[in-house]
């Protein structure tokens, strides 16, 4: 959930934050992205003990299998494979047409 969902659901809680105080409260805390918050959640539920309830079990589960179905691509080495993008650029006049291609290389993150 973002800052702004957050701020809302609190609020009709009764408790007024903005999204840019929850933002804050996150970064003080380190819990900045929705992994960090996650990884807190499961710490804290193997410390304390606590129970969730089925709607947080479930968005929990779904959250493992996103992770699973897009996982991390590994290389061994630089140059081992490397992302391409074609971007349009615009025209030029008497060159026509100009095109941006780049390369990263996914072990280093370099682009070229």
């Amino acid at each position: 959930h973002g800052q702004a969902r957050t701020s809302n659901q609190l609020r009709k809680q009764g408790i007024f934050v903005s999204w840019s105080g929850v933002r804050s409260i996150w970064l003080r805390h380190g819990l900045a992205c929705f992994k960090k918050r996650l990884c807190a959640l499961e710490e804290k539920i193997a410390k304390e003990g606590i129970t969730l309830t089925e709607a947080q079990v479930t968005v929990l589960e779904r959250k493992k299998h996103d992770d699973q179905v897009s996982g991390e691509i590994e290389t061994e080495h630089p140059g081992y494979l490397g992302s391409q993008d074609t971007f349009y650029v615009g025209t030029l006049k008497g060159v026509r047409r100009i095109y941006q291609q780049t390369l990263v290389d996914t072990y280093s993150k370099v682009a070229f």
